[in-house]
């Protein structure tokens, strides 16, 4: 795998600069099925990606965003493909704050075990591989290591969805006392805590398995966990719908943050 990374790495800045391409113009939003918000960009990117991973690995299959979902009997039986987000976070690149990201993840045995998170707008990529560990990128430079931070902070430092917030969630922070919340849109968050600047990132609402994949090998490569409510590891193509269920993303592991959990969690 540590071959395709400055492979992937080049393809996924390239995606970034066709989004960044439409970023500069007076864009059309359009509505997806889910009401969910569309733009240009996000199809230069899923057909840029396409077109780099049919070239790099022609033998493994591919999930996007943008395209149909296969059908879980024939997916169901993939050992190893790639899923991708080619705008994570249409509606921060809607409201041009730069939140933004491209995701690529290679999937194998229901496990990201390599991931790709580029930033457009900042020039800034992270990446996740096993048997490489994390680093993070800027504007081609040299890799920098990067870790999950040992402890966490005081007050706790929380990420969180600046689009997607509910009373789940804020019944859960106010059993951390104190807090500081950051609000932030796409993987992000998750990049954040992978390079020690965030300690926990609770999602207790809906996502995909594409808005999570790539960014989740970066954590876990940084020394992190993204597990679900019952402790365990979050997976990928395990059943028929590509709905994540709730999780947490945790850097600092010097606390039992699950167990703040309300009983009807």
């Amino acid at each position: 795998m540590k071959s395709l990374i400055d492979p992937i790495v080049a393809l996924a800045e390239a995606a970034g600069q066709a989004i960044l391409e439409v970023y500069s113009t007076d864009f059309e939003v359009q509505s997806k099925a889910d009401e969910s918000p569309l733009t240009q960009a996000d199809l230069a990117s899923h057909n840029c990606i396409i077109a780099g991973l049919k070239a790099l690995t022609p033998e493994l299959p591919i999930i996007s965003e943008e395209d149909g979902l296969p059908d879980f009997d024939i997916r169901g039986k993939w050992e190893k493909y790639w899923l991708i987000d080619p705008l994570d976070g249409t509606k921060e690149f809607v409201n041009r704050n730069g939140e933004f990201t491209v995701n690529i993840a290679l999937i194998e045995n229901h496990r990201p075990v390599f991931g790709v998170v580029h930033v457009p707008v900042q020039d800034k990529t992270y990446v996740g591989c096993e048997g490489h560990g994390a680093d993070v990128r800027y504007a081609g430079g040299a890799p920098q290591n990067i870790n999950v931070t040992a402890r966490s902070g005081k007050p706790v430092r929380v990420v969180g969805s600046r689009s997607h917030r509910g009373a789940s969630l804020d019944a859960y922070l106010d059993k951390l006392d104190d807090y500081d919340m950051i609000p932030m849109g796409s993987s992000l968050k998750f990049c954040v805590i992978a390079e020690g600047g965030a300690d926990l990132y609770p999602r207790l609402g809906l996502t995909s398995e594409w808005d999570t994949a790539a960014a989740q090998a970066v954590v876990e490569q940084a020394g992190g966990q993204v597990v679900t409510l019952d402790g365990k590891p979050m997976k990928y193509n395990a059943k028929e719908d590509i709905l994540n269920p709730h999780f947490f993303v945790i850097g600092a592991k010097d606390k039992d943050w699950l167990a703040l959990l309300p009983d009807s969690e």
